[in-house]
């Protein structure tokens, strides 16, 4: 049965999380007064829905059965929750007293915008940003990501540099609030990802049809991060890879595609030899892996392609015309202030 029509809701996904249940839905209960809360277990092993049933009877929890992942998993989930306003959000976030107003006036009083993310700062170490978001995200031309406050592993400390609330290219999946209509339209998060990218995917495709992305700096939540998979896992860097170049081949029109796709293939092996010459070889393997299942995934996504590139009603805006790894490596402009705009 679906949820009955809700202005906000708040839906987390866990998946053999109790620890962060029982540490951060408080936070979520008590600043979260004007949104339903929802959490969805995606087929947790551990004792998830025990602490659920014991500790927070009150909020409503959607068992799915099976570990979807991330993409699917909310995917899911969303089809059983009936709101105007969808927030994912990670379970592994401390949210703020009043964190949803700025997000939800903001969306309000601009009604082409079809998501947009708070600021995200490190639960460990509040004065820094968060990797995984920062205040807000892009991508430059050849599909590297990129925040205002985070560029690669360099992390800035929030002095209030990136505090107006700025369009951008992708909202982060930690704590998203998007249109459930939006959502619909653009077809929700690629299943097929799994996990990581899946959001930016979704932005490019909100944008692609009309809508726009967001920071508002106004809200601030902080986050755990690595709560699923750390940094340096292999399945971590398989999964970027991979997904990264089904994000690019799905959007990007016909006239770049070719010319960023040869040089991905270039620089995506230059980052197997670092692994390699590194002694990471679960990574090395992981980007090599990554290329091959690219290669045999290709071809079903022809029709998500053709249908993104047909569904196109304005420019995408918010790419960088430069090359990151350039920037960062060649030239040291290795904060977001530095970056050629």
């Amino acid at each position: 049965m679906p949820i009955r029509m809700e202005k906000i809701a708040v839906v987390i996904l866990n998946y053999n999380g109790s620890r962060m249940l029982r540490d951060f839905l408080p936070s979520v209960l008590e600043y979260s007064k004007e949104a339903l809360v929802v959490v969805a277990d995606n087929g947790s092993t551990d004792d998830s829905l025990q602490v659920m049933q014991s500790d927070f009877p009150q909020v409503r929890l959607l068992q799915l059965g099976s570990n979807y992942g991330f993409a699917e998993g909310y995917n899911k989930a969303l089809e059983l929750v009936d709101a105007e306003y969808f927030v994912l959000l990670n379970s592994d976030v401390e949210v703020t007293q009043g964190w949803l107003v700025p997000l939800l006036d903001f969306m309000e009083s601009h009604p082409q915008a079809a998501a947009c993310q708070p600021k995200i700062l490190s639960y460990h170490n509040k004065t820094l940003f968060e990797y995984a978001g920062a205040s807000g995200g892009f991508i430059d031309r050849y599909g590297y990501p990129f925040c205002r406050g985070r560029v690669f592993d360099t992390v800035e400390e929030d002095k209030g540099q990136y505090d107006d609330a700025c369009r951008v290219f992708w909202a982060t999946g930690a704590a998203m609030m998007v249109r459930s209509r939006a959502y619909k339209d653009a077809g929700g998060l690629d299943g097929r990802f799994f996990a990581h990218m899946e959001e930016i995917d979704l932005c490019w495709r909100l944008q692609a049809r009309g809508g726009a992305v967001y920071a508002v700096p106004q809200s601030k939540v902080y986050h755990v991060g690595g709560a699923t998979l750390a940094k340096s896992n292999p399945r971590k860097t398989f999964l970027n890879f991979r997904n990264n170049l089904l994000m690019l081949y799905k959007n990007l029109p016909a006239e770049e595609l070719g010319g960023v796709m040869r040089v991905r293939r270039i620089l995506d092996y230059i980052a197997a030899v670092k692994f390699l010459l590194t002694g990471s070889w679960g990574d090395f393997m992981a980007v090599v892996r990554a290329r091959r299942e690219y290669k045999r995934m290709r071809g079903s996504y022809s029709e998500a392609r053709r249908c993104n590139l047909e569904c196109q009603s304005c420019e995408v805006s918010c790419i960088a015309p430069f090359s990151l790894l350039w920037q960062y490596y060649a030239k040291g402009n290795r904060k977001y202030s530095q970056l050629e705009k």
